[in-house]
């Protein structure tokens, strides 16, 4: 089975009309997007778009051969008007199959908002799922063979991804490709990156793409660090890189320090950017949750870890820090870096960057700093990748 995106972008395409933002300013040549449509073995039509005649020229395929337009937007009828020589659209019912005599089959896919999703197999037997902008599966069941091939709003509903994952429709080598892209991510490298996190990517309007070749499907790093100063959206970072997987156990090691006031709102704003379906557990005993199999793991922060072992260690006072206090963090930070090297699960981990600030006035302060920096070099070196987010920007360090 062989796709044809002749459109990749939003329904009000990228750039939008009159729209001054920044994303839309850069959305020129290959990064502009009309309104998504994929054409289907030159069989099948999902969703119209402007011009849809136009853009099968400029990919290069023809719709004289379209037996059946189907629509997935939430609206009754086309949003514009059909090409001649195309089929009238129209829409499958929730749970409903339709059958074409090019040997494809059809099944409506409920959604938890309005819209159709479809699951197409083709007469090769490939599976391919195909939603709207804005609509997740609504009642997926486990387990569910997974799909060769995926198209949906991965930036604007990465929880979507999520519930897939959950249910085995996404695997391993499923091909998730973002369509209805919008200007919420600057077009571009940064949105290959954002994608890439996710185990996604995007393609330029025009791609061909065949159902069930998952040498493309780009491979979520095992490990990755994410740096920064403070509120320089490091946090926002390292979730929205889990946000599209399922079970998540979000570990906090700073605590809730009771009676704090100014940290616990700090923590609430934390637990409301969380999906519902994270957990969350507070420690700083890291080691066994790495070498343990499971969900993956946000660590958030190995700042607040360092504070902690340096606090068992005595290394405030000099003389403690003299007497054998200087070893024992060593200890402590190798023995969490080779967890790290042997970890089977997917981590990313948070840590402030200070090495670049004001050298502190105290001893310990410049103790502290130190170890920071060596703390996040030794882990660093563990990792695929690593990032430095500087004013809500990531830059890619390594990886």
């Amino acid at each position: 089975m062989e796709l044809t995106l002749l459109g990749t972008g939003a329904p009000a395409g990228l750039p939008r009309p009159d729209c001054p933002c920044a994303a839309c300013a850069v959305a020129l040549g290959p990064h502009a997007r009309a309104a998504t449509a994929v054409l289907v073995d030159g069989a099948l039509l999902l969703d119209l778009m402007p011009g849809v005649a136009f853009a099968a020229a400029r990919a290069g395929c023809s719709l004289g051969a379209v037996r059946q337009v189907l629509l997935s937007h939430p609206h009754d009828g086309p949003a514009l008007e059909v090409p001649a020589g195309l089929p009238q659209p129209g829409r499958v019912p929730d749970g409903r199959e339709l059958a074409l005599l090019t040997g494809h089959r059809v099944r409506a896919v409920a959604l938890d908002a309005p819209g159709t999703g479809y699951a197409v197999t083709g007469p090769d037997g490939q599976r391919l799922l195909y939603l709207p902008p804005g609509g997740a599966p609504a009642g997926l069941e486990q387990p569910v063979e997974p799909y060769a091939m995926v198209l949906l709003d991965v930036v604007g509903r990465p929880d979507a991804l999520a519930r897939l994952r959950a249910t085995g429709a996404v695997g391993p080598t499923t091909d998730v490709v973002a369509v209805h892209l919008d200007h919420d991510v600057p077009p571009g490298a940064e949105l290959g990156r954002r994608l890439a996190a996710a185990g996604a990517r995007a393609v330029p309007d025009g791609t061909a793409l065949e159902v069930g070749a998952y040498e493309d499907v780009p491979d979520v790093p095992r490990r990755t660090l994410v740096l920064g100063g403070a509120r320089s959206g490091k946090s926002v970072e390292a979730e929205r890189r889990l946000e599209s997987f399922p079970e998540v156990l979000y570990v906090a090691t700073g605590g809730s320090r009771g009676g704090d006031t100014e940290w616990a709102a700090r923590v609430s704003a934390h637990q409301e950017r969380r999906p519902g379906s994270w957990r969350t557990v507070e420690t700083c005993d890291l080691v066994p949750l790495l070498k343990d199999d499971g969900p993956p793991l946000l660590v958030d922060c190995l700042s607040l870890w360092l504070t902690d072992a340096m606090d068992a260690v005595g290394a405030w006072d000099d003389a403690e820090w003299a007497d054998g206090g200087e070893r024992a963090l060593r200890d402590r930070v190798r023995e969490l870096t080779r967890a790290v090297r042997g970890t089977r699960r997917t981590v990313v981990a948070v840590s402030n960057e200070v090495g670049s600030g004001i050298v502190p006035a105290t001893a310990s302060g410049r103790r502290y700093r130190d170890e920071l920096g060596r703390l996040n070099a030794a882990f660093a070196q563990e990792c695929e990748q690593v990032l430095l987010v500087v004013a809500g920007q990531a830059v890619v360090l390594r990886g």
